[in-house]
């Protein structure tokens, strides 16, 4: 049984699975799946200040901070105690392609020669961290939310805010896969 953890899942076990969180979440509660928002739900809750965006009841929101708590947790779990002890496998031409930017380790789950303290002080770590970060939380915010809530809960309730932020997201993700990365991996 634990073998079967800490494999990686199928598309169509996993993607029903995460999919099922839906019907799950409004059932129960008529609950919108969600992470972005619990970075508002944390700030309203330690943030004394006069903000309006801030001031709302942010206690019926309460079940969304031990949601994301939980995949925090999860994540450590997962991290520590089932991960899998070999490098990731990759295709070939994949692992040439990045020897040449100079990314060859691939024992992580992500290159320590990208996601690494020591990265982070490097123009390409900068970049690939801070920025990337900055983006992605404006991205967010302009959005009106996160892949997961437009993508899974979004779409699910046929909303078309949803599908447009989709279609932008996969777009984003293609010019910064195809396009833009391949000039910051070069720095």
């Amino acid at each position: 049984m634990l073998e079967i953890i800490k494999e990686p899942w199928p598309w169509y076990v996993a993607g029903p699975l995460i999919g099922l969180t839906v019907p799950i979440l409004l059932i129960i509660g008529n609950k919108s799946f969600g992470i972005s928002s619990s970075l508002r739900h944390i700030c309203a809750m330690c943030i004394p200040a006069n903000i309006p965006f801030f001031k709302y009841d942010w206690k019926k929101e309460s079940w969304n901070l031990f949601f994301v708590l939980g995949i925090f947790i999860g994540g450590f779990i997962a991290a520590y105690f089932l991960s899998n002890p070999n490098a990731v496998i990759i295709t070939p031409e994949l692992s040439a392609k990045l020897a040449t930017y100079g990314i060859t380790d691939h024992t992580g789950l992500v290159p320590a020669q990208l996601f690494s303290w020591e990265s982070l002080l490097t123009l390409r770590g900068f970049i690939m961290i801070v920025v990337g970060g900055f983006l992605v939380g404006f991205g967010t915010r302009y959005a009106g939310g996160c892949t997961s809530g437009h993508a899974i809960m979004g779409l699910s309730n046929l909303q078309w805010p949803s599908l447009v932020a989709t279609i932008c997201f996969m777009i984003g993700g293609f010019v910064m896969a195809l396009l833009i990365l391949p000039h910051i991996l070069s720095l």
